[in-house]
């Protein structure tokens, strides 16, 4: 990893999510969901399948609103705001299946500072000067962040001739080019063999440690959880049944009921990575 991306200027506001409830025709997928992400932390929200994460970060990304509650990102008021508006505040967001797998790796990095581009479509479109400029500044930013994320070498190689574990790359460092001040993780190790965690894993624990970012991570592999996180909250069927530390939330009762289905035995299974 390169040493040449520079830590973020000023710490990212706290995003509290204030008895946030959405409602799906009469299903309530999320019931008066409560959580701050503390500035600069690595936060992880867990919960076994259906527990209401992906619509939780479908919340805070914008796509879907919710039927009561709040989310604030510094003074600003997410559940009013369209994905854009989100992401231009600073919230960026990887998805558990790959988005991109078209052109090169620099193309799907370039896709990420889109949102950071000041020249119109006209001047881009007839290589002016200060347009020519502007993507080559951006392109030199996305080189920079291919290199931190582990894909330098591969930088102008299409995407769809990359291994599986390379391809989460990619997403991780397109929402990284968006120079986001909160990024949302969702699943960022799905799918990956061992040895492949373990460097994401790194990854995410350096992204924290250069960037100064606040991280809201959703994963199912709880050993990398509880080696990582700072905080987690934990769902089950759309309400959040514990919070706190990754030891308070491993011994916690309600925590092993949910995955387990018992009120004996050890709290959610630490996988390898």
């Amino acid at each position: 990893m390169t040493a040449t991306v520079p830590r973020t200027a000023t710490v990212p506001p706290a995003l509290v999510v204030d008895g946030v409830t959405v409602r799906f025709a009469g299903l309530t997928a999320l019931d008066g969901v409560n959580f701050t992400v503390e500035p600069g932390s690595i936060h992880a929200l867990i919960g076994p399948n259906g527990a209401g994460k992906s619509t939780c970060f479908n919340v805070l990304s914008g796509v879907y609103r919710t039927a009561a509650g709040s989310v604030r990102f510094g003074e600003a008021e997410l559940t009013s705001l369209a994905p854009h508006r989100i992401a231009g505040l600073g919230v960026a967001r990887t998805f558990q299946n790959i988005v991109l797998t078209h052109g090169t790796v620099a193309d799907n990095l370039m896709v990420g500072r889109h949102t950071l581009t000041g020249a119109g479509f006209a001047a881009t479109a007839l290589r002016l000067p200060q347009a020519t400029r502007e993507q080559r500044l951006h392109r030199e930013r996305a080189r920079e962040l291919a290199e931190f994320t582990g894909l330098g070498t591969k930088f102008d190689t299409p995407v769809a001739l990359l291994p599986y574990g390379d391809r989460k790359r990619v997403e991780l460092a397109r929402a990284l080019c968006m120079e986001p001040r909160l990024l949302l993780l969702d699943e960022p190790v799905a799918g990956m063999n061992t040895g492949e965690r373990v460097a994401m894993t790194r990854t995410i624990t350096a992204i924290r440690k250069a960037l100064g970012v606040s991280i809201l991570i959703v994963e199912h592999d709880m050993g990398m959880i509880m080696r990582i996180a700072d905080e987690v909250t934990v769902l089950d069927f759309g309400r959040r049944i514990s919070g706190g530390t990754p030891d308070h939330v491993r011994q916690d009762p309600d925590v092993i009921r949910a995955y387990l289905g018992s009120g004996s035995g050890a709290g959610p299974k630490e996988e390898s990575g």
